[in-house]
């Protein structure tokens, strides 16, 4: 089963560590939340790590992360070619697709050298879930505030564009992500958008945003739109705390 209505789960939520090394993790409750939105017990998850060069060790520790759970785990892997016949037949298969962080300008750039932008776009409007950490989490908006370019954050302005919001990530986790978001949208070189602090998310139904979640208690999802005046207003969202 699917999704529905066209859904993406857009977070700053990473998997669960237990603490004990890089494979030591387990789904956390964004990519259970993310199964719920898809209406099923037995989620097919398909995780993209292009933003971070498709590295053999997190792929390994996405499949460790679910394995012996009720999660059927695939990958796509872009880098140094596809590992799949048909990336169209194998995405649209999925319940969730799931995008790690990394770069989002190399990320976005790459999937439209394979035509997996075109891709994603049509397993959204069939009902797969897409979802994602950080960079993961960006590409699906117009755009945010990366370090894709350098250590100093920059605006991206060039996502793929399925909502048309900007983006903020990490919100609460480093020292300029705030105040470059507030510039980007004040400038007018980002729309107005949203932001999640670390282990927050954004549930958007369609186009619309329902509702903002966060894993543990404290973070928060915020809404964030330019004033008259040229200055950034910024509104805590209600955030429900995941079970």
């Amino acid at each position: 089963m699917t999704a529905d209505v066209p859904t993406i789960l857009a977070t700053s939520a990473f998997l669960h560590s237990g603490g004990r090394g890089a494979f030591d993790l387990r789904p956390g409750r964004a990519h259970r939340l993310a199964a719920e939105l898809a209406n099923t017990t037995t989620p097919r998850i398909c995780f993209l790590g292009q933003a971070g060069g498709d590295a053999e060790a997190r792929i390994g520790a996405y499949y460790a992360a679910f394995a012996g759970t009720e999660f059927v785990a695939s990958h796509l892997q872009l880098f140094p070619m596809p590992n799949v016949a048909d990336i169209r037949a194998h995405l649209l298969a999925q319940d969730v697709i799931w995008v790690g962080g990394g770069s989002v300008a190399n990320l976005c750039a790459i999937w439209r050298v394979h035509g997996v932008d075109e891709i994603l776009h049509e397993a959204w409007q069939a009902g797969v879930v897409l979802g994602g950490v950080s960079a993961g989490s960006i590409c699906w908006h117009v755009g945010g505030s990366t370090d894709s370019f350098g250590p100093e954050l920059r605006g991206f302005t060039d996502g793929l564009g399925f909502l048309p919001f900007s983006n903020g990530v990490h919100y609460d986790a480093e020292e300029r992500r705030r105040p470059m978001m507030h510039e980007l949208i004040a400038s007018g070189m980002l729309p107005d958008g949203y932001a999640t602090d670390d282990g927050a998310g954004l549930i958007f139904r369609g186009t619309s945003l329902s509702e903002a979640v966060a894993d543990h208690e404290g973070p928060r999802g915020y809404e964030l739109r330019r004033a008259p005046d040229g200055s950034v207003r910024e509104t805590p969202l209600p955030t429900r705390v995941l079970t």
